[in-house]
């Protein structure tokens, strides 16, 4: 007599590593991209207008993050799940977009003027103390960036596991972060864009 034993299907894989490997290595390579004193890149077209696209990547980030709590608080899943992929797909243009703009330009300083990279007292003065404003905000933009990319990651493959409850915890603390990065990164764009 045969038992009709259920069979449990594999637990979904788990990407831990690859998901902190991507998440040491994706920082180090933009922090070494703006640190480091290197030729500029010649991508055959012109990259001066990317800040521009990153803002609009950013901002559409911000609204699709906005949607996705929508869509979740009134059980529209499906919805929800399609707007937090393509803020997803968004983040990924911005990345891929934001090497290219840093491998090709040189970095572009609040305050300067006549865009010699360099500023003068004068050009401090004119800035005056919005200039600590906009530094503030920067770094606080750049250091949660990196931050966000584990907890998008591992929000992901909580969803991915079925692990709904851990899912749910995991998202109070990365869609808040994730929302400040996107709203900071447009509004970094519009303090600096002067000085482009």
């Amino acid at each position: 007599m045969s038992q009709n034993i259920p069979v449990q299907p594999p637990a979904p894989r788990s990407f831990t590593k690859a998901i902190i490997i991507v998440s040491i290595a994706i920082p180090a390579a933009v922090a070494f991209l703006i640190m480091v004193p290197q030729a500029k890149l010649n991508f055959g077209f012109n990259t001066s207008m990317l800040p521009l696209f990153h803002a609009i990547l950013n901002s559409s980030t911000a609204i699709l993050l906005l949607a996705s709590l929508y869509f979740i608080r009134h059980g529209q899943i499906r919805a929800h799940k399609r707007a937090n992929w393509t803020a997803i797909v968004l983040s990924t243009i911005f990345l891929a977009s934001y090497v290219i703009y840093h491998a090709s330009n040189p970095s572009v300083r609040y305050g300067d003027l006549n865009h010699d990279g360099l500023l003068s007292d004068g050009e401090k003065a004119q800035a005056g103390p919005m200039r600590y404003v906009y530094y503030v905000i920067l770094s606080s933009h750049i250091i949660l960036s990196a931050v966000i990319i584990p907890f998008v990651l591992f929000t992901l493959q909580r969803a991915y596991q079925g692990r709904f409850d851990k899912h749910r915890r995991l998202a109070k603390i990365t869609w808040p972060l994730w929302l400040y990065v996107a709203v900071t990164g447009v509004v970094v764009y519009v303090m600096i864009s002067p000085y482009y």
